[in-house]
């Protein structure tokens, strides 16, 4: 992990410089040109072609600190295997889904009172004669 975190160090401040030479670069239209004279240390195309070759390398850093991070990645993250069954019950499958709780809950009709069932009829008393 710790090699993960230096190199992700390293593409930040490659990064960075990578946007810094981009920006001190002349572009067809005068640029962010740093105002330096065509006679300064390097001439104007002397210049020119150290910010363009640095741009290149950078560049190429860049794109390979980049695949090289994905591959870390990749590799720390990866699981271990892939289940490729349709068997339910097998190791490792799915659990089943559980209810959704936030739906409307559907609510029992209430059940009838059992209709009690008329006692038999009391015996009719016998009649007077």
């Amino acid at each position: 992990m710790s090699l993960f975190i230096f190199l992700t160090v390293i593409q930040a401040l490659v990064a960075a410089a990578l946007v810094g030479v981009v920006l001190m670069q002349r572009s067809e239209g005068g640029g962010l040109g740093i105002g330096s004279s065509p006679g300064g240390a390097f001439g104007a195309r002397g210049a020119a072609d150290f910010l363009t070759r640095t741009t290149k390398w950078l560049a190429v850093a860049f794109v390979t600190l980049s695949i090289l991070l994905a591959a870390l990645a990749a590799r720390e993250n990866s699981a271990g295997t892939v289940t490729s069954t349709l068997d339910r019950n097998a190791p490792g499958a799915a659990a089943p889904a559980k209810p959704d709780l936030l739906a409307d809950p559907v609510v029992p009709a209430p059940a009838a009172p059992a209709s009690q069932a008329p006692a038999e009829p009391a015996p009719a008393a016998p009649a007077k004669q």
